[in-house]
Protein backbone atom coordinates (compact mmCIF):
# COMPACT_ATOMS: atom_id res chain seq x y z
CA UNK A 1 0.00 0.00 0.00
CA UNK A 2 2.84 2.72 1.03
CA UNK A 3 4.47 1.75 -2.75
CA UNK A 4 0.77 2.76 -4.47
CA UNK A 5 0.57 6.07 -2.34
CA UNK A 6 4.63 7.14 -3.07
CA UNK A 7 2.89 9.65 -5.84
CA UNK A 8 4.50 7.75 -8.65
CA UNK A 9 1.92 7.25 -11.22
CA UNK A 10 3.59 5.21 -13.56
CA UNK A 11 4.00 2.37 -10.95
CA UNK A 12 0.49 1.34 -10.66
CA UNK A 13 -0.94 0.10 -14.11
CA UNK A 14 -4.77 0.40 -13.19
CA UNK A 15 -3.29 4.54 -12.85
CA UNK A 16 -2.68 3.94 -16.71
CA UNK A 17 -6.40 2.95 -17.32
CA UNK A 18 -7.76 5.52 -15.35
CA UNK A 19 -6.12 8.32 -16.93
CA UNK A 20 -7.04 6.49 -20.13
CA UNK A 21 -11.24 6.87 -19.13
CA UNK A 22 -10.71 10.54 -17.82
CA UNK A 23 -7.83 12.33 -18.50
CA UNK A 24 -9.01 15.18 -16.20
CA UNK A 25 -9.90 13.13 -13.24
CA UNK A 26 -8.36 14.73 -9.70
CA UNK A 27 -7.09 12.25 -7.38
CA UNK A 28 -9.19 10.17 -5.16
CA UNK A 29 -8.25 8.07 -2.18
CA UNK A 30 -6.40 4.89 -2.76
CA UNK A 31 -9.18 2.81 -1.53
CA UNK A 32 -11.52 3.62 -4.34
CA UNK A 33 -8.65 4.22 -7.46
CA UNK A 34 -8.92 0.86 -8.78
CA UNK A 35 -12.59 0.20 -9.51
CA UNK A 36 -13.17 4.28 -10.53
CA UNK A 37 -10.51 3.25 -13.14
CA UNK A 38 -12.33 -0.14 -14.77
CA UNK A 39 -15.55 1.78 -14.00
CA UNK A 40 -14.52 5.23 -15.87
CA UNK A 41 -12.74 2.63 -18.98
CA UNK A 42 -16.16 0.93 -19.01
CA UNK A 43 -18.29 4.33 -19.15
CA UNK A 44 -15.72 5.24 -22.02
CA UNK A 45 -16.39 2.22 -23.74
CA UNK A 46 -20.85 2.88 -23.26
CA UNK A 47 -19.99 6.27 -24.53
CA UNK A 48 -18.30 5.71 -27.49
CA UNK A 49 -20.53 2.66 -28.92
CA UNK A 50 -23.48 4.80 -28.86
CA UNK A 51 -21.92 7.78 -30.42
CA UNK A 52 -20.62 5.44 -32.87
CA UNK A 53 -24.04 4.63 -33.41
CA UNK A 54 -26.56 7.51 -32.75
CA UNK A 55 -29.44 7.12 -34.79
CA UNK A 56 -28.89 10.45 -36.66
CA UNK A 57 -25.77 9.37 -37.93
CA UNK A 58 -27.29 5.87 -39.45
CA UNK A 59 -30.02 7.82 -41.20
CA UNK A 60 -27.91 10.05 -42.53
CA UNK A 61 -25.61 7.23 -44.43
CA UNK A 62 -28.88 5.42 -45.44
CA UNK A 63 -29.89 8.46 -46.93
CA UNK A 64 -27.35 9.27 -48.72
CA UNK A 65 -26.76 5.83 -49.76
CA UNK A 66 -30.47 5.99 -51.36
CA UNK A 67 -29.37 9.16 -53.07
CA UNK A 68 -26.75 7.73 -55.72
CA UNK A 69 -28.98 4.74 -56.18
CA UNK A 70 -31.65 6.80 -57.49
CA UNK A 71 -29.17 9.08 -59.34
CA UNK A 72 -27.72 5.84 -61.09
CA UNK A 73 -30.92 4.03 -61.77
CA UNK A 74 -32.11 7.92 -64.06
CA UNK A 75 -28.74 7.45 -66.15
CA UNK A 76 -29.89 4.11 -66.92
CA UNK A 77 -33.21 5.41 -68.51
CA UNK A 78 -32.97 5.38 -72.78
CA UNK A 79 -33.27 8.66 -74.11
CA UNK A 80 -36.53 7.52 -76.36
CA UNK A 81 -39.15 5.67 -74.25
CA UNK A 82 -39.49 2.01 -75.60
CA UNK A 83 -43.31 1.73 -76.39
CA UNK A 84 -45.42 -1.39 -75.02
CA UNK A 85 -45.76 -4.03 -77.33
CA UNK A 86 -49.36 -4.39 -78.30
CA UNK A 87 -51.71 -6.95 -80.18
CA UNK A 88 -50.66 -5.94 -83.76
CA UNK A 89 -47.15 -6.38 -82.75
CA UNK A 90 -47.82 -9.77 -81.37
CA UNK A 91 -49.51 -10.74 -84.72
CA UNK A 92 -46.89 -9.88 -87.02
CA UNK A 93 -44.47 -11.22 -85.08
CA UNK A 94 -46.38 -14.75 -84.92
CA UNK A 95 -48.45 -14.63 -87.71
CA UNK A 96 -50.99 -17.99 -88.13
CA UNK A 97 -49.88 -20.32 -91.42
CA UNK A 98 -51.96 -22.20 -92.92
CA UNK A 99 -50.69 -25.82 -93.99
CA UNK A 100 -51.19 -25.30 -97.88
CA UNK A 101 -49.30 -22.14 -97.87
CA UNK A 102 -45.49 -24.09 -96.64
CA UNK A 103 -44.65 -25.12 -99.99
CA UNK A 104 -41.49 -27.20 -100.77
CA UNK A 105 -38.62 -27.21 -103.58
CA UNK A 106 -39.81 -29.16 -106.54
CA UNK A 107 -38.12 -32.51 -106.16
CA UNK A 108 -37.33 -32.25 -110.27
CA UNK A 109 -34.64 -30.65 -111.27
CA UNK A 110 -32.96 -30.17 -114.55
CA UNK A 111 -29.26 -29.16 -116.07
CA UNK A 112 -28.69 -28.42 -119.38
CA UNK A 113 -23.96 -28.10 -119.84
CA UNK A 114 -22.29 -28.07 -123.07
CA UNK A 115 -19.21 -28.61 -121.77
CA UNK A 116 -17.52 -28.18 -124.77
CA UNK A 117 -18.31 -25.97 -127.72
CA UNK A 118 -15.38 -25.41 -129.70
CA UNK A 119 -13.93 -24.55 -133.16
CA UNK A 120 -10.04 -26.09 -134.14
CA UNK A 121 -7.80 -25.69 -136.59
CA UNK A 122 -5.33 -28.56 -136.72
CA UNK A 123 -2.13 -29.86 -138.63
CA UNK A 124 -4.78 -31.02 -141.69
CA UNK A 125 -7.54 -28.39 -141.52
CA UNK A 126 -10.38 -26.72 -139.75
CA UNK A 127 -13.21 -27.74 -137.50
CA UNK A 128 -16.16 -27.82 -135.09
CA UNK A 129 -16.57 -30.35 -132.24
CA UNK A 130 -19.01 -30.35 -129.17
CA UNK A 131 -19.76 -32.74 -126.34
CA UNK A 132 -23.02 -32.10 -124.57
CA UNK A 133 -24.59 -33.42 -121.17
CA UNK A 134 -28.89 -32.69 -119.32
CA UNK A 135 -30.11 -34.56 -117.41
CA UNK A 136 -33.56 -33.83 -115.36
CA UNK A 137 -34.72 -36.34 -112.47
CA UNK A 138 -33.95 -35.80 -108.21
CA UNK A 139 -31.48 -36.51 -106.07
CA UNK A 140 -31.55 -40.41 -106.49
CA UNK A 141 -33.06 -41.31 -109.91
CA UNK A 142 -31.93 -39.25 -113.40
CA UNK A 143 -32.76 -39.13 -116.79
CA UNK A 144 -29.52 -38.64 -118.72
CA UNK A 145 -28.73 -37.15 -122.34
CA UNK A 146 -25.25 -37.53 -123.23
CA UNK A 147 -24.01 -36.23 -127.08
CA UNK A 148 -21.05 -35.41 -128.53
CA UNK A 149 -19.66 -35.04 -132.38
CA UNK A 150 -17.02 -33.25 -134.96
CA UNK A 151 -17.11 -31.42 -138.68
CA UNK A 152 -14.13 -31.29 -140.40
CA UNK A 153 -14.17 -29.62 -143.62
CA UNK A 154 -17.93 -28.60 -143.32
CA UNK A 155 -19.42 -32.23 -143.03
CA UNK A 156 -20.28 -34.20 -140.11
CA UNK A 157 -17.78 -36.94 -139.18
CA UNK A 158 -19.27 -38.47 -136.37
CA UNK A 159 -21.73 -37.75 -134.03
CA UNK A 160 -24.05 -40.20 -131.51
CA UNK A 161 -26.87 -39.23 -128.78
CA UNK A 162 -26.80 -41.32 -125.83
CA UNK A 163 -30.47 -41.89 -123.46
CA UNK A 164 -29.36 -43.46 -120.09
CA UNK A 165 -31.56 -43.92 -117.17
CA UNK A 166 -29.09 -43.23 -113.54
CA UNK A 167 -29.31 -44.31 -110.05
CA UNK A 168 -27.28 -42.95 -107.72
CA UNK A 169 -25.59 -45.18 -105.20
CA UNK A 170 -23.41 -43.13 -103.15
CA UNK A 171 -22.95 -39.82 -102.31
CA UNK A 172 -20.67 -38.58 -105.50
CA UNK A 173 -21.37 -41.83 -107.91
CA UNK A 174 -23.96 -42.93 -110.28
CA UNK A 175 -24.63 -46.21 -112.13
CA UNK A 176 -26.24 -45.91 -115.53
CA UNK A 177 -27.79 -47.71 -118.26
CA UNK A 178 -29.50 -47.20 -121.85
CA UNK A 179 -28.67 -47.14 -125.29
CA UNK A 180 -26.22 -45.15 -127.57
CA UNK A 181 -27.29 -44.43 -131.60
CA UNK A 182 -24.47 -43.50 -133.93
CA UNK A 183 -25.65 -41.40 -136.61
CA UNK A 184 -22.31 -40.82 -138.32
CA UNK A 185 -20.44 -42.50 -139.94
CA UNK A 186 -23.12 -44.50 -140.25
CA UNK A 187 -26.16 -45.65 -138.35
CA UNK A 188 -25.47 -48.32 -135.69
CA UNK A 189 -27.05 -48.69 -131.95
CA UNK A 190 -25.31 -49.88 -128.78
CA UNK A 191 -26.48 -50.72 -125.37
CA UNK A 192 -24.71 -49.04 -123.07
CA UNK A 193 -24.01 -49.52 -119.23
CA UNK A 194 -21.69 -47.30 -117.11
CA UNK A 195 -20.83 -45.83 -113.84
CA UNK A 196 -19.76 -41.80 -113.57
CA UNK A 197 -19.18 -39.70 -110.57
CA UNK A 198 -16.18 -37.77 -108.70
CA UNK A 199 -13.04 -39.93 -107.68
CA UNK A 200 -11.06 -38.88 -104.57
CA UNK A 201 -8.93 -35.93 -104.95
CA UNK A 202 -11.61 -33.86 -107.00
CA UNK A 203 -11.43 -36.08 -110.45
CA UNK A 204 -14.73 -35.88 -112.21
CA UNK A 205 -14.41 -40.12 -113.94
CA UNK A 206 -16.75 -41.65 -116.72
CA UNK A 207 -16.57 -45.40 -117.78
CA UNK A 208 -18.97 -46.77 -120.33
CA UNK A 209 -19.13 -49.88 -121.65
CA UNK A 210 -21.15 -50.52 -125.02
CA UNK A 211 -22.78 -53.48 -127.09
CA UNK A 212 -23.55 -52.74 -130.57
CA UNK A 213 -24.84 -55.53 -133.49
CA UNK A 214 -22.17 -58.11 -134.56
CA UNK A 215 -21.11 -58.39 -130.87
CA UNK A 216 -18.77 -55.43 -130.81
CA UNK A 217 -17.36 -54.67 -127.56
CA UNK A 218 -15.90 -51.22 -126.81
CA UNK A 219 -14.93 -49.22 -123.66
CA UNK A 220 -14.81 -45.30 -123.06
CA UNK A 221 -13.41 -44.16 -120.15
CA UNK A 222 -12.60 -40.13 -119.63
CA UNK A 223 -11.40 -38.16 -116.62
CA UNK A 224 -11.07 -34.73 -116.17
CA UNK A 225 -9.16 -32.53 -113.55
CA UNK A 226 -10.00 -28.55 -112.69
CA UNK A 227 -7.10 -26.38 -111.08
CA UNK A 228 -8.09 -23.24 -110.26
CA UNK A 229 -5.22 -20.24 -110.68
CA UNK A 230 -8.12 -18.16 -109.27
CA UNK A 231 -12.12 -18.46 -108.72
CA UNK A 232 -12.29 -17.70 -112.22
CA UNK A 233 -9.23 -18.44 -114.13
CA UNK A 234 -9.29 -22.29 -114.56
CA UNK A 235 -7.31 -25.22 -116.21
CA UNK A 236 -8.93 -28.37 -117.25
CA UNK A 237 -6.86 -31.41 -118.52
CA UNK A 238 -8.61 -34.30 -119.79
CA UNK A 239 -7.80 -37.71 -120.66
CA UNK A 240 -10.11 -39.68 -122.94
CA UNK A 241 -9.23 -43.17 -124.49
CA UNK A 242 -11.21 -45.98 -126.61
CA UNK A 243 -11.04 -50.09 -126.53
CA UNK A 244 -12.45 -52.10 -128.56
CA UNK A 245 -12.75 -55.98 -127.65
CA UNK A 246 -12.72 -56.83 -131.82
CA UNK A 247 -11.98 -56.15 -135.15
CA UNK A 248 -13.98 -54.74 -137.71
CA UNK A 249 -12.01 -53.62 -140.65
CA UNK A 250 -15.53 -51.49 -142.71
CA UNK A 251 -15.36 -49.37 -139.92
CA UNK A 252 -12.07 -48.86 -139.52
CA UNK A 253 -12.02 -50.06 -136.18
CA UNK A 254 -8.92 -52.43 -134.48
CA UNK A 255 -8.94 -54.29 -131.51
CA UNK A 256 -7.26 -53.48 -128.27
CA UNK A 257 -6.39 -49.15 -127.36
CA UNK A 258 -7.43 -47.39 -130.32
CA UNK A 259 -7.56 -43.93 -129.81
CA UNK A 260 -6.54 -41.68 -126.99
CA UNK A 261 -7.08 -38.24 -126.49
CA UNK A 262 -5.36 -35.84 -124.24
CA UNK A 263 -6.37 -32.13 -123.81
CA UNK A 264 -5.76 -28.79 -121.62
CA UNK A 265 -8.16 -26.02 -122.03
CA UNK A 266 -7.65 -22.90 -120.10
CA UNK A 267 -11.26 -21.16 -119.15
CA UNK A 268 -11.88 -17.77 -117.90
CA UNK A 269 -15.94 -18.26 -116.24
CA UNK A 270 -17.73 -14.79 -116.25
CA UNK A 271 -19.89 -16.59 -114.35
CA UNK A 272 -20.48 -20.41 -113.61
CA UNK A 273 -22.63 -20.16 -116.41
CA UNK A 274 -20.65 -19.19 -119.43
CA UNK A 275 -16.96 -19.19 -119.59
CA UNK A 276 -14.73 -19.35 -123.12
CA UNK A 277 -11.61 -21.08 -123.45
CA UNK A 278 -8.53 -21.41 -125.44
CA UNK A 279 -6.82 -25.18 -125.63
CA UNK A 280 -4.48 -27.44 -126.94
CA UNK A 281 -5.80 -31.51 -128.13
CA UNK A 282 -3.40 -33.95 -129.11
CA UNK A 283 -4.85 -37.08 -130.14
CA UNK A 284 -3.49 -40.34 -131.84
CA UNK A 285 -4.94 -43.76 -132.90
CA UNK A 286 -3.24 -46.67 -131.81
CA UNK A 287 -2.78 -50.81 -133.18
CA UNK A 288 -4.89 -51.61 -136.14
CA UNK A 289 -6.85 -48.88 -135.51
CA UNK A 290 -4.07 -46.42 -136.76
CA UNK A 291 -3.19 -49.53 -139.72
CA UNK A 292 -6.48 -48.66 -141.37
CA UNK A 293 -6.16 -45.05 -140.82
CA UNK A 294 -3.46 -44.45 -143.11
CA UNK A 295 -5.01 -47.48 -145.51
CA UNK A 296 -7.96 -45.00 -146.14
CA UNK A 297 -5.82 -42.15 -146.46
CA UNK A 298 -6.32 -40.75 -143.12
CA UNK A 299 -3.73 -39.75 -140.13
CA UNK A 300 -2.86 -41.62 -137.24
CA UNK A 301 -1.99 -38.60 -134.76
CA UNK A 302 -3.42 -34.69 -134.99
CA UNK A 303 -2.47 -31.75 -132.69
CA UNK A 304 -5.09 -29.08 -132.76
CA UNK A 305 -5.87 -25.79 -131.04
CA UNK A 306 -8.89 -24.85 -129.70
CA UNK A 307 -11.38 -22.13 -129.11
CA UNK A 308 -14.83 -22.43 -127.63
CA UNK A 309 -17.32 -21.61 -124.85
CA UNK A 310 -18.73 -23.97 -122.07
CA UNK A 311 -21.94 -22.61 -120.90
CA UNK A 312 -24.75 -24.05 -118.59
CA UNK A 313 -28.58 -23.62 -118.09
Amino acid sequence: MGGRDSGQPGQDPHDGHGGHAHPTTHAEPSGHHDHDGHAGHAEHGRQTEHAGHAPSSAHQGHAGRGAHGRHGAASDQPLTPIPALTEADHAAAFPELAHHAMEHASPITTMVLFDRLEAWDADHGTGQAWEATAWIGGDIHRLWLRSEGERSGGRTESSDLEVLYGRSVTAWWDLVGGVRQDFRPRGRTWGAFGVQGLAPHMFEVSATAYVGSGGQVQLKAEAEYDIRFTNRLILQPLVEATVSLEDEPQEGIGSGLGKLEAGLRLRYEFSRRFAPYVGLVHERNFGRTADYAETAGGHTRDTRVVAGVRVWF
